[in-house]
């Protein structure tokens, strides 16, 4: 998760820097062309039930089996296919002019999604705008859009404790990462450590599991892997509150 990026300068499957393209929010299903919902719209699953359970209850949690097996697999390989084209680029820290690369900070590889070019992310992001929907009317949490990436951690790459909320700006709520691994265990490592105060809780990255925090709460960190790790990562976003600029 990124502490200081604030504008996407990778479109995936480019590797050319751009500015951003526009928030990531397809029409989910019983949504009107404003991004209301309408009266038909699909009921909560129960992975999306529990997920907004778990963000009630205590501010974060994970759910499994968030995209299907299939979906799961192409993601993969996209994430794949990227690395292997030079598309995913490194991550940088730090904003403006101080914004710079610090692989002793963060070590990922990164390409942003501003606009679908394969069914497969189309697809995931179909899910993720559902899950707004879902955010949105068991939290009351005012989501209105979603900005993302793809994420690539070579063997032994971690990133350092950090918070997703960038400094003088509260547009980020709630942080998600959909992990892509494949035949992931204890052993390989690469967790996700969610720093909670008075101890912390540790997120094993399998495939096709879906964590979520807000993003202002939980200061985290990716701990070193044994082997690649990738994941999708992001936020969804609100409207700057009163005090914010």
């Amino acid at each position: 998760m990124a502490p200081e990026e604030d504008k996407p300068k990778e479109v995936s499957g480019s590797g050319t820097p751009q500015e951003p393209g526009g928030s990531q929010k397809p029409q989910a299903p019983g949504a009107t062309s404003s991004g209301s919902t309408v009266e038909g719209s699909p009921r909560r699953t129960p992975a999306q039930a529990s997920l907004i359970d778990q963000l009630a209850a205590r501010g974060f949690g994970y759910v499994d089996d968030f995209v299907d097996a299939g979906l799961l697999e192409d993601l993969r390989a996209r994430c794949r296919s990227l690395h292997a084209t030079g598309a995913l680029r490194p991550a940088r820290i730090g904003r403006g002019a101080q914004e710079r690369f610090a692989p002793e900070v963060r070590g990922d590889f990164i390409a942003w999604l501003s606009e679908p070019e394969l069914d497969a992310e189309q697809r995931l992001l179909t899910r993720l705008e559902e899950l707004r929907v879902g955010l949105n009317r068991g939290l009351m949490s005012g989501l209105e859009d979603f900005h993302g990436h793809f994420a690539f951690y070579p063997a032994g790459a971690a990133y350092a404790r950090h918070s997703d909320r960038l400094v003088g700006t509260d547009v980020r709520a709630i942080s998600v990462a959909l992990y892509l691994n494949e035949d992931w265990s204890t052993d390989d490592g690469g967790l996700l450590r969610l720093h909670l105060g008075s101890g912390h809780q540790d997120v094993l990255p399998l495939g096709g599991r879906l964590v979520a925090f807000q993003s202002d709460r939980f200061e985290h960190e990716v701990l070193p892997a044994r082997r690649e790790r990738m994941s999708f990562t992001g936020w969804y976003r609100r409207r700057p509150l009163e005090g914010f600029v």
